[in-house]
């Protein structure tokens, strides 16, 4: 049987959506903070691996008390919710960004936001809206929760009776990824490859079911784990890596040429083996280095939590507030002091939000009244 919210998992959604919204700030000195600069991944795929996670753990309880029809027809719903919300943040984001636009005369913000495209030829570009096949910058990682939430109804049964089944045939068609993608405006594809990232969706759903299960805690200490040592030793190597990418003459010194002919380019759209293995590694490292509990409860972490808890509302407060933050950050001369301003106040927008949908939660729950002696 699957348990309750796990809170961590809270808490790294929530450190993602701070992580994306820095990273989608143009010239943010706070995005060099983020885990992409320290790796070969980055915010992406710490969000889609527990978005799996926190699906299967919510919908596979549900499942196991009501049956998997009901679990499907709330997926389906939380699908449509989703689809909707697409729609008209879409509209929302446009209408902010031509605000913006107007009012920067450095730059073309409609042409950096890949807005062009609907300026001119608008009637297709509503078209392929609706089709989920418009999609400027910043609106990519909602499509592709749709359709791997569209996919969860076919693959939960199987994930709660023998999930090494799914993760094979989500292997296989992870390996199909480079010649399958969906259609994207103007001839193009998705930037999210819903081939490629099924597989960390549904790795995310497999480790929820194994994180349920009872194990006989590992009593050998971290330096003599083989699977440890390997993976802190791979992020450590592509920490080093990462960093000298600011410095070529660097990277140019302690990169071979056979093995950068082989390594680039590190391909985001269809999740290179590269990237999914720093992540997984990042993954397994933080999971036995990062006690259960006592940590979660500073301030910090619970506003984090929170934030993680609402993860779609908050995360299009952040696709809206990005472009006002560079637009912020344009009209202010693009100094460190108002770049500083604009990133943390946005993420203290993204925090008053989420502790006002809380609040607001917390509001409309009945009163239990304790039974009469």
């Amino acid at each position: 049987m699957l348990n309750g919210r796990d809170h961590r998992i809270d808490f790294f959604r929530g450190l993602a959506l701070i992580f994306i919204f820095w990273d989608h700030i143009p010239h943010n000195p706070l995005a060099e903070l983020t885990v992409r600069n320290f790796g070969f991944s980055d915010a992406a795929e710490i969000f889609v691996f527990l978005a799996g996670y926190a699906a299967v753990l919510a919908y596979g309880k549900i499942a196991q008390r009501d049956g998997f029809l009901v679990a499907s027809v709330k997926i389906l719903r939380r699908a449509w919710v989703l689809y909707v919300v697409h729609i008209f943040l879409l509209a929302v984001l446009m209408g902010i960004v031509f605000f913006a636009n107007s009012h920067v005369e450095t730059r073309d913000l409609v042409q950096e936001m890949g807005l062009q495209y609907f300026l001119s030829n608008p009637q297709q570009a509503l078209t392929d809206e609706l089709l989920l096949r418009f999609k400027p910058n910043l609106m990519d990682p909602l499509p592709l929760y749709i359709v791997l939430l569209l996919g969860l109804p076919l693959a939960l049964p199987m994930l709660l009776r023998n999930a090494r089944y799914v993760v094979g045939v989500s292997l296989v068609l992870y390996l199909l990824a480079p010649v399958w993608n969906l259609a994207a405006q103007e001839g193009g594809v998705w930037f999210f490859n819903p081939m490629a990232w099924q597989f960390l969706f549904i790795l995310g759903g497999a480790a929820a079911i194994h994180g349920q299960r009872a194990k006989a805690p590992e009593t050998r200490p971290l330096s003599r784990q083989p699977l440890f040592v390997g993976a802190a030793a791979y992020l450590l190597i592509t920490g080093l890596l990462a960093l000298s990418w600011k410095w070529p003459q660097v990277h140019d010194a302690i990169m071979p040429l056979w093995l950068g002919e082989h390594l680039y380019p590190i391909s985001k759209t269809n999740l290179s083996p590269v990237r999914l293995l720093h992540f997984l590694a990042l993954a397994y490292v933080a999971a036995r280095l990062i006690p259960h509990s006592g940590w979660l409860n500073n301030w910090f972490a619970r506003q984090t939590r929170r934030m993680g808890r609402y993860s779609l509302e908050v995360f299009c407060l952040g696709v809206i507030l990005a472009p006002l933050a560079d637009m912020l950050n344009a009209l202010g001369g693009d100094g460190l002091v108002m770049q500083l301003f604009s990133a943390l106040m946005g993420v203290g927008i993204m925090a008053v939000l989420a502790g006002w949908l809380d609040w607001n939660k917390r509001l409309g729950k009945p009163v239990k009244v304790p039974a009469a002696p």
